[in-house]
C-alpha cells in the first residue's frame, strides 16, 4: 500500500512496483490521477484524506477489504509548509502534524498485527533530512518529520527478529509538485533536488533488501552524522553556508 500515490515520490514507487510484480494499492486524494494509475498499473485505487483522523482506519480497512492483507507499507504522503513559526496557520500546523505524522503512526498500528502474525512485512517511512538536521523556516515541517524518524528508530529495536523490517528513506529536496503545493518554491543552491525516481529506487531498495536508513542523495548521511556528533560546529558551517 502506497500512500500520496497520485503524484511525486508514491506515483515513481508505485510504477517500479507494479513493474516488479507486486500488487499496488493506491492511496491519495486526486481520484483522478489514482485511477489513472491503477488503469496504467493494475493497481487498486482507494482515495482518501490521510489529514483526516479517521483517514487512516478507512484507509486501512479499504485495503484489506479489497487485498486480504497488506504486505508493505510505504507511507510516503507528505506537506510542506515554508515560514516564520509564528506566522503559521493553525489549520496548517494541524494538517501537517496528520498526515506527515499522526498517519503513518496510526496506519502502522492497524496494519502491523497482520504483519506480526504473518512473521513478514516491510514498514517503509518517507523521512527527510529536515527532520535530521533542521532546518530554517521549516520548524513545524521538520518537527513531523523528526518525530517520524524516533518512530522508525524505536520500532526498529521492537521488531527485531519478528519478520518485519522498518526503513526509513531519508531525501533532501526532490523535485515533484510539493514545493508549489506548499506556495514556496525551492530557493537553496544545496542541496540540488532529485528526481522522485531516484527516491523512489531508495523505497524499493528498503522493501527488497535489508537497507534500513537511505539518505537521498547519499552524501546527505553526512551532514547528518556531523549534526549528532557535534551539533554546535553544524549549527555554525549552517549559519555561514545555509
Amino acid at each position: 500500500m502506497i500512500t500520496g500515490a497520485s503524484s511525486g515520490i508514491g506515483l515513481a514507487t508505485a510504477t517500479r512496483l507494479a513493474d516488479a510484480g507486486w500488487l499496488t494499492l493506491l492511496s491519495g486524494t486526486d481520484r483522478t490521477r489514482l485511477d489513472d494509475l491503477a488503469d496504467r498499473t493494475g493497481g487498486r485505487a482507494l482515495p482518501e484524506d490521510l489529514g483526516k483522523p479517521d483517514g487512516p482506519r478507512r484507509l486501512a480497512e479499504a485495503a484489506l477489504a479489497e487485498a486480504g492483507r497488506v504486505d508493505a507499507l510505504v507511507a510516503s504522503a507528505g506537506l510542506g509548509w515554508r515560514g516564520p513559526y509564528a506566522q503559521t496557520p493553525s489549520d496548517t500546523l494541524d494538517r501537517l502534524i496528520e498526515v506527515n505524522f499522526a498517519a503513518p503512526l496510526r496506519l502502522v498500528r492497524l496494519l502491523l498485527p497482520g504483519m506480526l502474525e504473518r512473521r513478514h512485512g516491510r514498514i517503509v517511512l518517507l523521512g527527510s533530512i529536515a527532520g535530521q538536521v533542521g532546518v530554517r523556516d521549516e520548524s513545524g515541517y521538520a518537527a513531523t518529520k523528526g518525530g517520524l524518524a524516533m518512530f522508525a528508530e524505536s520500532l526498529w529495536y521492537e521488531l527485531r527478529g519478528t519478520g518485519v523490517g522498518v526503513r526509513l528513506v531519508l531525501p533532501g529536496a526532490v523535485d515533484t509538485p510539493f514545493f508549489d503545493r506548499r506556495g514556496t518554491p525551492y530557493q537553496r543552491d544545496r542541496p540540488r533536488p532529485v528526481s522522485a525516481d531516484r527516491v523512489a529506487e531508495a523505497v524499493v531498495a528498503g522493501i527488497t533488501t535489508e537497507r534500513d536508513r537511505l539518505y537521498v542523495p547519499h552524501w546527505l548521511g553526512f551532514p547528518a552524522r556531523v549534526h549528532g556528533a557535534a551539533p554546535g560546529v553544524f549549527r555554525r558551517m549552517a549559519s555561514r553556508f545555509g
